[in-house]
């Protein structure tokens, strides 16, 4: 069977424009789907760096400017590498030029936004996906699977932590190409939408719905020189975020994140304890789930560690041999994998988080941050 190219423009060649450009460029080297990605043009505001990294990634073609590039009969599906300011108005624009659609996380700057795209993308029937990538890291995925069995028995407690240090030093200053994140116009929010974000996809993904919760936010430097005037601005991000939680199947949650962490670089975890077994993923051991059994005898009873890398776990089977291990950019391809494979059966379930499913985690974040602000519990919107 001859394969389907689905011509890709990617807006963005910073980190995720790289972590996504390796994903295309290594999908049919280890996967076998009757579509697949075509890297046809690369997007970004500097001639030259666009130039470059075209021809390092093997992109056929170049822009300078998005709205050229959701216009061309070449291209099937635009991906959004860009801030989160930016997604809307790319997203909607690709979506009136009969666009699929891949958009970095968060989906938008809040559940109104997010909303309006969701309403665009169904209306006009396009595939899309939003890049929540971890939930494709094959350990994650397998503790996934193991809840959905049922083999935890009832769950009572989730706790997840994202934990950085970067943002530590108060010479950095907030916005610009490399800082952005520091910038709420360009960011929304700190960590809860760019942290917090993630842990709230696995969480939602592997255990349900979060219906209400319970933050607490701080902002410990308060004024940062921004790039854009050189002049001294408030800081209206959150630079560490707490909340607790309640899922819809009755089980409670704590989740943490801070870039205030001296000594964590990307400490990501995520703890799951139901009344038979429990379940402990950490980001810097990655292929290992962590996994308790109470049934195993009392004498032998004990938390054991499962090598996530045999023939028979996700994903691992198409990569190498048992024992070896993968890493974080490999989630990135499984998650492109995924997207192609919903091509090639549009009646499948879906494996991957869609634009209506990023909102279910948009509105997480938007009820952390009002509850942040009120000091009250808030109940979640469903999407």
């Amino acid at each position: 069977m001859s394969k389907k190219p689905v011509r890709i423009g990617v807006v963005g060649y910073g980190f995720m424009g790289r972590t996504h450009s390796n994903a295309y460029s290594q999908l049919e080297h280890f996967f076998e789907t009757d579509h697949v990605p075509v890297k046809q043009v690369i997007c970004g505001r500097s001639e030259d760096k666009v130039k470059e990294f075209a021809e390092k990634w093997g992109y056929a073609d170049t822009e300078t400017d998005w709205r050229e590039l959701v216009k061309r009969d070449d291209v099937d599906a635009i991906d959004i590498c860009t801030p989160n300011n930016s997604h809307y108005d790319i997203a909607m624009a690709a979506i009136a030029n009969g666009k699929m659609v891949l958009c970095e996380k968060p989906l938008a700057l809040n559940g109104e936004q997010g909303l309006e795209m969701v309403e665009a993308m169904e209306a006009s029937g396009l595939p899309n996906l939003v890049w929540y990538n971890y939930r494709f890291l094959p350990a994650v995925t397998l503790a996934k699977n193991i809840v959905a069995r049922g083999d935890l028995g009832r769950i009572y407690h989730y706790r997840a932590n994202f934990l950085q240090d970067w943002t530590m030093s108060d010479e950095l200053p907030q916005g610009g190409a490399a800082l952005w994140r520091l910038d709420a116009a360009s960011a929304g929010s700190g960590v809860t939408g760019d942290l917090l974000a993630h842990n709230i996809d696995c969480a939602r993904w592997i255990n349900g719905d979060i219906v209400s919760v319970s933050a607490m936010t701080e902002t410990f430097i308060k004024e940062r020189i921004h790039q854009d005037t050189g002049e001294v601005h408030p800081v209206t991000i959150d630079d560490a975020c707490a909340f607790l939680a309640r899922f819809e199947n009755g089980s409670t949650a704590i989740f943490e994140s801070t870039r205030y962490a001296r000594g964590h670089k990307a400490l990501k975890t995520f703890e799951i304890n139901g009344h038979d077994k429990s379940l402990s993923w950490d980001l810097h051991d990655l292929n290992r789930l962590a996994y308790f059994d109470h049934d195993v005898p009392g004498e032998t009873r004990g938390w054991s560690s499962i090598h996530v890398s045999d023939g028979d776990h996700p994903y691992t089977g198409n990569w190498w041999v048992p024992g070896l291990c993968l890493g974080y950019e490999h989630s990135f391809v499984h998650g492109a994998v995924e997207f192609m494979k919903s091509l090639d059966d549009p009646s499948a379930e879906k494996a991957y988080p869609d634009f209506r499913n990023a909102l279910g985690t948009q509105y997480v974040c938007d009820a952390v941050l009002e509850s942040a602000k009120t000091g009250q519990w808030v109940d979640v919107k469903r999407a």
